[in-house]
């Protein structure tokens, strides 16, 4: 748990943070290791805030190359290439071949299933304060 290693690619929110992050608690979070793990692979891809401003600017247009990226951020191409592999791995971003060129573009599909998994903890979260103030407030 704490100082543990971890792979690159691999998220470092799910088993790190704790079983009870799982739906269905600790022991019978089977079903939704899935969503699980592709969020913390999109937490940790969105943790490092120069792949957030790739992500914005990729969200700006409909395909971009590493090069034009590069003359918009402040960093250089193989710095670039490197954020585009790991957002990649996280499902975010998909390459295309064009002739010479590889275009990129932001796949949403990640990001929605991550927010939905936020969306089901928030409420598991809600339930249990709401039960927690009935339980310490009589039911007021």
């Amino acid at each position: 748990m704490a100082g543990g290693g971890r792979a690159a690619s691999g998220p470092p929110f799910g088993a790190a943070a704790g079983g009870g992050a799982v739906p269905g608690g600790a022991a019978g979070g089977g079903a939704a290791l899935p969503l699980d793990a592709s969020a913390g692979a999109v937490f940790h891809a969105l943790a490092d805030p120069t792949r957030r401003a790739v992500v914005r600017e990729l969200s700006r247009q409909e395909t971009v190359t590493a090069s034009a990226l590069t003359a918009q951020l402040p960093m250089t191409r193989q710095a670039i290439a490197k954020h585009l592999a790991t957002l990649a791995d996280a499902g975010l971003v998909a390459a295309e071949r064009a002739g010479r060129e590889t275009r990129y573009r932001l796949t949403p599909d990640p990001l929605e299933e991550a927010m939905r998994w936020m969306a089901e903890v928030g409420g598991q979260w809600d339930r249990r304060l709401e039960r927690l103030r009935r339980h310490v407030g009589g039911g007021s």
